[in-house]
């Protein structure tokens, strides 16, 4: 690995140290630094300082351009070295910008195709510059797939997943000359040492019990064992495919989507005084007590709410699956909203787009988001310590 040498000026320092705004100083920090390791790798890739004047030298420099790039302490301005014979290139932006690199290329494949908006083709020539061809978009293609696609097929056989949350969302693609919506299934996992990660997604015409049949049919042909529970709303093919494909698996109804299931059968009036009974349900700490509850709830608005309680009564015993589950497990477990925050990063992206060119770009963009999600996942902490899971399995 290569050693580069960095200075810092005093006025950083103290912005760094007894500033009042600190992440201003961590951001004023991390650009200074990288803008010395581009320099220094210019540098090394010339094989000569600036102004050096050596046989040894291969390219003359060519001044730089600015580069915006958005980390987690903020936003940074860095200065991209030029070289006037050639290219210069760094790995420095790999990690950040693969999900920016799928954008701009489902953004070019609708120009090329003739179905963008004159505004997305403007956005493209700004990116890309004012020619491209279909040749650069395969070339730039051919870079980036292998890399989505060797993510997406990776074996998963080296841990179990006893938790897993899966959902699905719809995009809207041209095929045959025509725009359809199509959906996008996402799983992801926790695994028994307590790190959760993204299982992976697969693009089907609907979202049919056969689509997700074939969804978990990968998953498991690429090592997906272990699984104890999944979570996941109560889509009829959904529920119908899991119980097929993985029998004896506790299935956890997301209790965010059935709360809005109840409240949509229920007078507005009563919402509020129906969501807090049925919220002392899902918090109920054992199974005994959660009956008790929804009885009281039952009484309560039986005669005022018929339609609310039955979908209740009739969702009850799946809403509250996850009570067999030691405690400390149930808030991640019991609702989906983990893989929907997942789903609202995928959408902020795909609105640029609104309609893909073909699935390929589909899973290229989504794919390069979810990996980039999980390389944060796995810089943080663990997700959940297992311990007590381990313990209960052995007792159950």
């Amino acid at each position: 690995m290569a050693q580069y040498q960095v200075t810092l000026d005093h006025q950083l320092l103290n912005q760094l140290f007894i500033g009042e705004n600190r992440d201003a100083g961590v951001a004023a920090l991390l650009e200074t630094v990288l803008n010395q390791v581009l320099k220094a790798q210019a540098t090394e890739q010339l094989a000569a300082t600036e102004y050096e004047r050596t046989p040894e030298r291969l390219g003359q420099r060519n001044g730089s351009y600015s580069r915006g790039l958005t980390t987690r302490v903020g936003s940074i301005n860095l200065q991209i070295p030029r070289f006037r014979d050639g290219k210069f290139s760094t790995e420095l932006f790999k990690r950040y910008q693969r999900s920016e690199q799928a954008l701009v290329l489902t953004l070019m494949e609708l120009v090329i195709n003739g179905v963008s908006t004159r505004k997305v083709a403007r956005v493209t020539e700004e990116l890309c510059g004012r020619e491209f061809s279909k040749s650069t978009v395969s070339d730039l293609c051919k870079q980036l797939d292998p890399i989505v696609q060797g993510w997406n097929n990776r074996s998963l056989d080296e841990v179990a997943y006893p938790f897993v949350t899966v959902d699905a969302m719809y995009v809207k693609v041209r095929e045959d000359g025509r725009i359809r919506s199509r959906g996008v299934f996402i799983g992801y996992g926790v695994n028994t040492d307590g790190n959760r990660e993204i299982l992976g997604l697969a693009v089907g015409d609907t979202e049919s019990e056969a689509s997700w049949g074939t969804f978990f049919s990968q998953l498991k042909e690429r090592g997906l064992r272990g699984v104890d529970c999944i979570t996941s709303d109560t889509h009829g093919g959904l529920v119908k495919a899991i119980r097929q494909h993985f029998q004896g698996v506790t299935w956890q109804r997301c209790q965010t989507h059935f709360m809005k299931n109840i409240l949509d059968a229920a007078p507005k009036s009563l919402q509020g005084s129906i969501k807090g009974m049925v919220r002392t349900i899902f918090e109920a700490p054992n199974i005994d007590i959660a009956r008790k509850c929804l009885k009281d709830t039952l009484d309560a608005f039986q005669g005022k709410a018929p339609k609310a309680m039955n979908t209740l009564e009739n969702g009850f015993d799946d809403a509250t699956a996850i009570l067999v589950y030691p405690e400390e497990y149930r808030v991640r477990l019991r609702t989906s909203n983990g893989i929907e925050r997942v789903n609202g990063e995928i959408r902020r992206r795909e609105r640029v787009i609104r309609i893909f060119p073909n699935r390929e770009a589909v899973v290229r963009m989504i794919g390069s988001v979810l990996m980039e999600m999980e390389a944060q996942w796995e810089s943080n902490r663990k997700f959940k310590d297992m311990s007590a899971y381990h313990e209960w399995c052995k007792n159950r």
